[in-house]
């Protein structure tokens, strides 16, 4: 009997055997056996020990529109730092931008608007003017999310906006005396924090908090937990306690603390959900921090640190093996394998003349976009991938 004779659930049993490289090779034989070598039943075992391949550690298919070979290919450029780099935006005035990536839409804040920009579905090249332009604020935009039927913006008015992304409608909620430095919201569940030294819950349905707590410190940076009942919050960490607290949603109250030795100063600027249990930190005490909260007592049980001693403005993860980073220095992003101690791959997007931080990174299974003070910054790691056809 012929290899390509053999029953499919049987065929799949012996190429799980296989290898990469092999199974490249295997799919070159014949029509048939490239048609089933090809299928993502295939690859997926294989992809979940590349590097943002869209699989996650629970199994979850990020970029289930794109075929698993053809993504095993893009890690392997994402590890060898293989990409082209363009500059799609610039500006002339230095701001503090924010980034949100939705498919095939890039959402880009620049002072007091929001603007969103059509990615081109092949080449991913972005269109030069906004088809849509989210206002309100009487000051900049600090930080703003996305979710399934809003964009939510914090400003430096003290202000929230809630805008719907499929009417004209928008709203504002009041509750901040000073700069609104971060938020989150999953659900329906709006979690805010500011340089007043406070946090505030609320719903899309209200128009003021649901709850303020005191923080006794600026707040920097929070995140929502996936099972929705807990948050985090970062704060500038220039009082007598730690800068990483977790928070009862129902309640308002404390849970716990992560850490008991930063030094003063340590603030925490970015706060990523790995899982509902994992957790990843970064800030100005150059390390990124991955917690796990199933621990007791919770703690730090992975750590990298930014080689030249900067301050880590922002970071992203695949949900998998990947994180990509944001110094504070002449535009460097780092790409780190969590299974490595040492960076994978490094970026400088600006000159040893004009240094600016990276304030905001978004990832796709084919770019990674930056923001810096002056410009928009787009590496695509597309390019000539080797070792697969």
């Amino acid at each position: 009997m012929l290899l390509s004779q053999l029953p499919e659930d049987v065929l799949y049993q012996i190429l799980a055997f296989l290898d990469c490289k092999s199974l490249c090779r295997l799919s070159q034989v014949c029509r048939n056996i490239r048609r089933v070598v090809n299928r993502d039943v295939v690859w997926r075992k294989i992809a979940k020990d590349f590097l943002n391949t869209g699989i996650t550690w629970n199994g979850t298919d990020i970029y289930h529109h794109v075929p698993l070979k053809e993504r095993v290919k893009l890690a392997q450029n994402w590890s060898k730092g293989v990409c082209k780099r363009s500059i799609p935006l610039k500006w002339k005035t230095k701001l503090l931008p924010w980034l949100q990536l939705d498919v095939d839409v890039l959402y880009l804040s620049q002072a007091a608007q929001i603007g969103a920009y059509h990615l081109h579905h092949e080449s991913k090249r972005l269109q030069r003017s906004p088809f849509e332009i989210y206002s309100g604020h009487e000051g900049d935009v600090c930080r703003f999310v996305l979710t399934d039927s809003h964009l939510i913006s914090g400003g430096s008015d003290g202000r929230i906006l809630v805008h719907s992304r499929r009417s004209d409608v928008s709203w504002g909620l009041a509750g901040h005396s000073q700069e609104v430095n971060c938020l989150d919201s999953k659900n329906g569940l709006i979690v805010s924090g500011s340089r007043d030294r406070t946090v505030g819950i609320w719903t899309l349905t209200s128009s003021s908090p649901r709850a303020t707590i005191a923080m006794f410190d600026r707040v920097w940076s929070v995140a929502i937990s996936p099972t929705l009942s807990s948050f985090v919050t970062g704060t500038a960490c220039c009082e007598n306690f730690s800068p990483l607290r977790i928070w009862d949603v129902e309640r308002s109250a404390c849970v716990c603390t992560l850490g008991s030795e930063f030094r003063r100063g340590a603030g925490v600027l970015d706060i990523q959900f790995e899982s509902p249990f994992q957790l990843l930190t970064c800030g100005y005490d150059t390390f990124i921090r991955l917690w796990d909260l199933r621990l007791s007592p919770q703690r730090c049980v992975l750590q990298w640190e930014e080689p030249h001693d900067s301050t880590l403005y922002c970071i992203q993860t695949d949900s998998n093996h990947m994180i990509a980073s944001g110094s504070s220095y002449y535009g460097v992003v780092r790409l780190w394998d969590k299974r490595r101690t040492q960076c994978l791959q490094f970026f400088q997007l600006s000159s040893d003349t004009v240094s600016s931080p990276v304030y905001c990174l978004r990832l796709s299974c084919s770019h990674l976009y930056a923001a810096l003070a002056t410009s928009l910054h787009s590496l695509d790691f597309r390019q000539n991938p080797t070792g697969i056809r």
